[in-house]
């Protein structure tokens, strides 16, 4: 009988056989040093665009297609539908997350409700160029004081939660706005939502062009803002 894995570590991928053919041999570096058994599930496009499924398959990771659409919203849903683990970590597929300090934030799982890799308290830092660095602040702390979710990086999606909370949610966001809407859905359901914060330093993607455009993430994010705060769906 297969043994159950404590943590199922999701990527969502876009495109980012590069990238994952470099970070999947570094997440099966850190997981010996973790303690327990480990999934890793890298949750794909619903038909393959590269190399991805290739890759996973040299690289020791489950291969999922995502349901319903190529939306990282739809990939974020498969996921928590997909996922073998007591708890979640997502993490980004383009390097822009490093795969060792998944070490860090695993050690804090029985701790908290979830463990944030955060770029904006002590410690914690990005090399994006400083225009983004004050919106992404701006924007955020907007988030915490609306929304009333004492999280200093809401919109970072390298985040690790317990299942059973994940699977008690009804997530209808379609882009990367769904990360907001976790955090801010947990905490709605259960206002004591233990969430700890660990320093972390934010690099850019490795290879390839990023799937996020500015303009229509801040235009998403403001009314994704309207619809959690007044319960639209």
């Amino acid at each position: 009988m297969a043994i159950e894995p404590e943590l199922s570590i999701v990527l969502p991928a876009y495109r980012e056989a590069e990238n994952l053919a470099e970070i999947l041999p570094r997440l099966q570096a850190v997981l010996p040093g973790l303690g327990f058994p480990c999934e890793i599930m890298v949750v794909d496009t619903m038909a393959p665009t590269d190399d991805t499924p290739a890759v996973c398959a040299a690289g020791g990771a489950r291969y999922v297609n995502r349901r319903n659409s190529d939306l990282y919203g739809d990939a974020v849903r498969t996921a928590i539908a997909e996922a073998r683990g007591r708890y979640v970590l997502f993490m980004d597929a383009d390097g822009s997350h490093p795969p060792e300090f998944v070490a860090k934030m695993a050690a804090e799982r029985e701790n908290c409700d979830v463990v944030a890799a955060s770029r904006y308290v002590d410690g914690g830092g990005t090399d994006n160029p400083r225009v983004l660095i004050l919106m992404s602040r701006v924007l955020n702390l907007i988030y915490s004081v609306v929304l009333n979710i004492k999280c200093a990086d809401i919109s970072n999606s390298f985040k690790l939660y317990r299942r059973e909370r994940l699977a008690s949610l009804r997530l209808y966001c379609r882009n990367f706005d769904v990360i907001e809407e976790i955090l801010f859905k947990m905490v709605k359901a259960r206002p004591d939502t233990r969430i700890k914060e660990i320093p972390f330093t934010f690099e850019r993607r490795k290879f390839g062009v990023t799937k996020r455009n500015l303009p229509a993430f801040m235009l998403s994010f403001a009314v994704t803002l309207v619809k959690l705060r007044f319960d639209i769906r």
